[in-house]
């Protein structure tokens, strides 16, 4: 038999309260510490939603630092050369509220921001983005309105940064995946040329 969840008490009672310091350790601004984080950080999650409800998660990654901070509560985010499907940008368009989840590599907590965005075409900080000779034609600012470090347990649980526990064989190789779920038109000796090494060539242009 299930059991759905439907209101905010029955949920409370299922969980209990939160930790005091779990709620105290949210801020605003960011700190010296926050700053060293996204100088630190070549990942992150944003989280966008639609005007309708409907979720998005897209992951960003560039070097150690690509998040640009603007001052002590904005942060710019640099677009790359991807599928074109902008899903999280036409999101923000709709609803400009975004949730952000940097890491580092190795490290079992994460830094979160949540905020307002909205997408900038131009800004003197795009030079501040340049990798690879690569100039990003649009970013993300984000004006923070929650800042906070979230804690390791789910890191711990998953094992994520453990190498040993590392299995990327159980799922086929990229083309042939490609190939099964997505495009089986395709001849796999051509995705398997798409997806070799000439695909490090397309990550900085489109």
């Amino acid at each position: 038999m299930t059991v759905e969840i439907t209101s905010h008490e029955e949920l409370r009672e299922l969980l209990g309260a939160p930790m005091p310091r779990a709620i105290t350790k949210e801020r605003t601004v960011l700190h010296e510490r926050d700053r060293q984080w996204l100088a630190a950080s070549p990942f992150c999650l944003i989280a966008t939603a639609g005007s309708d409800g409907s979720c998005d998660v897209s992951p960003k990654g560039d070097p150690p630092g690509f998040a640009v901070v603007l001052d002590e509560a904005t942060i710019a985010i640099p677009e790359r050369p991807g599928n074109r499907r902008a899903d999280g940008y036409r999101n923000i368009l709709d609803n400009p509220h975004v949730g952000l989840l940097f890491m580092i590599p190795g490290r079992t907590d994460t830094l979160r921001i949540n905020g307002r965005a909205r997408l900038v075409r131009e800004a003197a900080y795009f030079d501040d983005m340049v990798v690879k000779g690569h100039r990003p034609i649009l970013a993300v600012e984000v004006a923070v309105e929650q800042i906070f470090y979230h804690c390791a347990k789910a890191f711990l649980r998953s094992e994520l940064w453990r190498p040993e526990t590392w299995q990327p064989e159980v799922m086929p190789p990229r083309p042939r995946l490609i190939k099964e779920v997505e495009a089986p038109a395709e001849t796999l000796a051509d995705l398997e040329r798409r997806y070799g090494p000439a695909y490090l060539d397309t990550l900085y242009r489109g």
